[in-house]
């Protein structure tokens, strides 16, 4: 946001010394400048310019034109002295080029009129109105409005009052044009935060409504992101012959870039796993059209496994993605498989491994939001951790969460976290 300029007024020409009546303008110029130099509502800052700057002037009335440049005009933002003129009621505008706000707005030079009736730019509003200035505002080289002010004497302002308006006016335009990039910022951070909003409900909808009812399995899974949406994704697909296909994934990056692209994998996994491939062929088919279709430096890691309920197993294929955890009594092992790298890379072979699962046997898929979650000391959270937490038998999905959440506590999590826990 640019700076407010710190205001000194020069002197009036020709004179070595100020008079009384000019050190008492001076003071009031300065005083007003400090008045509006804080000021980001630009409602606030045109009332607080037009109803007490202009008015420790003497002005009759006084007017602030914003510009818009999309429509070649400038409208009325406030005015103060006219009453009832169907020229300055709210919303009123001047073409650039019309009046001497319109004539100022295109030469970039302040007007004084100092006999109205005189003054070929005037367009009559106040009929006690017998001297006007209109003064443009500038920052940068930019116009962002005009100033006007108006007396009911004939050649009111002296010189060096001139003087002091035109330097005011650049502190009002730097004004002004902080309050308007502030007033559209704030617009924009909430329609973003809207739209967020929109989107988290949406990628919220796509993840598993319910825990699926597996016959002799208890399987559940929760997903924290890090912002209003995430990269992190997992699902339960129904399968024939009442397996279920189990998918945990992560896509580069954070926010609504990852979120997009979480979506579109997900669409086409779904759509693979239908076709009863195996996990291996699953992902070979689903890389190669990631491939195609993934920006440059973009990748999904990914484990994906298929749940056979009746012969007790689990057979899965692993996408650069972490190990899963498998605990079957007091001992804990984290599977490997001989290849498969992130998915939209390059062309790969996807490896398989079936897993027997005996009664009380908990498996675990994660995130690595989950295990490079820091403390405040630049810890890791870690495998160790995590294998430690599943090895009490009431360990679930939620309490990993709340664990990760109440160690990196002060310091927040980094990226999106992610569990699916079977237990057989």
């Amino acid at each position: 946001m640019a700076a407010t300029p710190n205001f000194t007024a020069p002197p009036p020409s020709n004179s070595p010394l100020l008079n009384l009546d000019q050190v008492e303008d001076l003071l009031k110029l300065q005083t007003a400048a400090q008045k509006i130099s804080s000021i980001l509502d630009l409602d606030q800052l045109v009332d607080k310019v037009v109803n007490e700057v202009a008015r420790s002037f003497g002005c009759l009335d006084s007017d602030i034109y914003l510009h818009n440049p999309e429509r070649g005009e400038l409208s009325l933002a406030c005015a103060h002295g006219c009453d009832g003129c169907e020229l300055c009621g709210p919303g009123h505008s001047l073409k650039i080029g019309k009046g001497m706000v319109g004539y100022v707005a295109s030469t970039g030079q302040m007007h004084y009129a100092p006999d109205v009736r005189q003054d070929p730019y005037y367009i009559g509003c106040e009929e006690s109105t017998l001297s006007e200035v209109a003064i443009p505002l500038h920052v940068e080289g930019q116009l962002v409005g005009v100033f006007t002010a108006s007396h009911n004497e004939l050649d009111a302002f002296k010189p060096c009052q001139l003087r002091l308006l035109q330097a005011m006016c650049t502190d009002v335009a730097v004004a002004v044009h902080n309050a308007r990039r502030f007033q559209r910022e704030l617009r924009h951070r909430k329609q973003m935060s809207g739209e967020a909003r929109e989107a988290r409900i949406i990628q919220q909808a796509l993840f598993p409504k319910a825990a699926p009812t597996i016959p002799g399995f208890t399987v559940s899974g929760l997903s924290l992101p890090v912002g209003a949406v995430g990269g992190d994704w997992y699902d339960f697909i129904p399968m024939d012959k009442g397996r279920w296909g189990l998918v945990l994934a992560d896509v580069s990056g954070k926010g609504t870039a990852a979120a997009l692209l979480m979506s579109a994998t997900r669409g086409i996994l779904r759509s693979l796993a239908e076709t009863a491939c195996t996990p291996g062929e699953v992902l070979m088919k689903l890389n190669r059209l990631l491939v195609e279709d993934f920006p440059a430096g973009r990748f999904v890691t990914m484990v994906y496994g298929v749940l056979d309920p009746a012969k007790r197993t689990l057979t899965f294929a692993n996408a650069g993605h972490l190990r899963p955890l498998l605990m079957t009594g007091s001992s804990a092992r984290f599977l490997d498989v001989e290849c498969g790298i992130p998915l939209g890379l390059g062309a790969s072979d996807f490896s398989e491994v079936e897993v027997k699962l005996p009664l009380g046997s908990r498996l675990v898929f994660y995130s690595d939001g989950i295990t490079e979650a820091e403390n405040q000391t630049g810890e890791e959270y870690g495998l160790v951790r995590l294998q430690k937490h599943f090895s009490r038998t009431e360990a679930s999905a939620e309490s990993l969460l709340d664990d990760v959440r109440s160690f990196a506590d002060g310091a927040g999590l980094r990226d999106d976290a992610s569990v699916i826990l079977m237990k057989g």
